[in-house]
């Protein structure tokens, strides 16, 4: 029986439907053409303008600083989270559970819009301290996700083996389970740092004057087609990055077994 070509068909269109435009992209970030409606020759023109645009770096710095905070704090509270999801049972973890997936399933247009009118409802003050909490609040969940497929596979009975040779909570936890969780805890926290970093839909909503991360400002260089082709060079970058960030956080998720101290 001849077998179907249909399949490899629509997965070379899929994959074309989804990579064409970046490849695109990438190449006109490299055009002399201003607008990119065609090939005037290789220049690296664009990445000079990029390297000497301070609003692109000020934003830049914000990203990087709400992402790393983000990263740390939900990494943090992911991974207890997750921790609490796996070894503690009954009517109050259903509720953490559902808490915990309802940032996954939850519009980030309704997100943002919540959490910008709980700010003002408390009077908490727009700004990098606002985009922060409004990272963390998404990212935990995350993190707490891989996390937790992580805590699936651990046997257990080797922190009990650790009691039965003396060792305390504390060791057995920092000595047997984090060796254990770290390839998760890390696939956890590059996938937070990726997420934040992108985040364009919420942090519109909860940005105050003077703290516009770079998804946020490309958004507004976009409005002008004299900033095209910097945009270009400056996605490449950000696509370098993020495909660098995503590729980590699988090869170290996909890590099997951890060698013990």
């Amino acid at each position: 029986m001849k077998r179907s070509r249909l399949p490899a068909v629509t997965l070379v269109l899929v994959m074309v439907f989804f990579y064409l435009p970046i490849i695109i992209l990438v190449v006109n970030s490299f055009n002399e053409h201003k607008y990119g409606s065609a090939w005037s020759g290789f220049t690296l023109e664009w990445y000079v303008h990029l390297w000497k645009d301070a609003d692109i770096w000020h934003a830049l710095r914000n990203s990087l600083l709400v992402a790393s905070v983000s990263t740390v704090v939900s990494t943090v509270l992911g991974t207890v989270a997750a921790y609490a999801l796996d070894r503690v049972h009954g009517k109050l973890q259903k509720f953490h559970n559902g808490l915990i997936y309802m940032p996954l399933v939850m519009p980030d247009l309704l997100m943002g819009m919540s959490l910008l009118l709980f700010f003002v409802a408390v009077g908490f003050k727009l700004g990098l301290a606002s985009i922060c909490v409004a990272h963390i609040t998404f990212c935990i969940s995350y993190v707490a996700m891989v996390v937790l497929a992580r805590l699936q596979d651990f046997d257990f009975s080797m922190m009990e083996a650790a009691y039965d040779l003396g060792a305390n909570s504390w060791t057995a936890t920092t000595r047997v389970l984090l060796p254990a969780l770290a390839p998760g805890i890390a696939a956890g926290a590059l996938l937070a740092f990726t997420l934040s970093i992108d985040d364009f839909v919420i942090t519109f909503f909860v940005a105050g004057p003077g703290s516009n991360t770079l998804p946020v400002v490309i958004y507004s260089m976009m409005k002008h087609s004299r900033f095209m082709p910097v945009i270009n060079a400056l996605s490449t970058l950000l696509l370098v990055v993020t495909f660098v960030a995503v590729g980590s956080s699988q090869l170290i998720n996909n890590k099997k077994g951890t060698d013990l101290p």
